[in-house]
């Protein structure tokens, strides 16, 4: 348009709120997700084992139908046990879904030197993390606490309110620890995404943090003859912190406490970490 015609006129029409700039990442990134055939057949698997546990809460209040079949009543047992069993089970399938789906988020961006175009539009640091952890910690919720609660407003609606008053902390041990595990998972997936910048690689570290972890944890405690290695051991903690949000009895190297702690020390290090590398340049010496 020439400048002498004067016929320009600024965009006078709504703008978006600032607090849901955010979501246009979210939307784009999830959108980008799903192409993938492997990680929408991965996803829908998932939800597998959620169907068997309703169909177990079905079975243990029909007591016909387990006489029928020959099978004693008090072997469904719907307590905290299960629901534990449920979120170690659904805890595995997170994994492996971050694994695949995570370092898919950023390094793309930082491989493409795209963080210039996000940040040249009124985005913030906070609001690119935000938008793009928002995609895992949307779909791991969809396969940890949202179908664990189903099952227990299930298993409430049919064991009468006796049964749920009495066992209404199994909810909050389901969010809480579906969340802990999900912050962990996204942050670590995203953490080393953005230093390592190939998405293959990224997701075998990630993979390699846990399964060699694990090793490393085993080797530092037959060596110095202590149990401080499990703190390197992120799967361990996270079976340490379920047990005890779950009251299930078993026995632990590590405190409760100290669990938790390192659980929230390695968040805290993934995050700085993660903004150390979010940033509109970098200066390479």
């Amino acid at each position: 348009m020439a400048v002498y015609r004067r016929n320009y006129k600024p965009y006078s029409g709504a703008l978006t709120p600032a607090w849901s700039r955010c979501l246009v990442l979210f939307r784009y990134s999830r959108r980008n997700l799903f192409r993938s055939k492997f990680l929408t057949a991965l996803f829908v698997v998932c939800f597998f084992y959620p169907l068997v546990c309703l169909l177990m809460i079905y079975l243990a209040h029909n007591a016909s139908f387990l006489q029928e079949v020959g099978v004693p009543s008090d072997v469904l047992s719907i307590d905290n046990k299960f629901f534990f069993h449920f979120m170690s089970v659904q805890g595995v399938f997170a994994f492996l879904l971050t694994a695949f789906a995570g370092p898919g988020l950023i390094s793309p961006d930082l491989a493409n030197g795209a963080l210039p175009l996000y940040f040249c539009r009124p985005f913030s640091r906070a609001e690119y993390v935000l938008g793009k952890s928002s995609v895992l910690a949307i779909l791991l919720s969809q396969i940890t606490w949202v179908p664990g609660l189903i099952l227990f407003v299930m298993q409430a609606s049919l064991a009468g309110p006796g049964w749920t008053w009495t066992h209404l902390w199994i909810a909050g041990s389901l969010v809480v620890s579906s969340l802990i595990w999900i912050a962990i998972l996204s942050l670590l997936a995203m953490a080393l995404s953005a230093w390592v910048k190939w998405r293959i690689v990224a997701g075998a570290l990630l993979l390699g943090v846990m399964f060699f972890g694990a090793g490393f944890a085993q080797a530092i405690n037959a060596v110095m003859r202590t149990e401080s290695g499990h703190f390197f051991n992120v799967a361990y903690l996270m079976t340490t912190v379920w047990n005890a949000l779950f009251q299930v009895d078993a026995e632990h190297a590590i405190p409760v406490a100290q669990a938790w702690v390192a659980l929230l020390v390695y968040c805290a290090i993934c995050l700085g970490l993660l903004m150390r590398k979010v940033r509109a340049y970098e200066v390479v010496r």
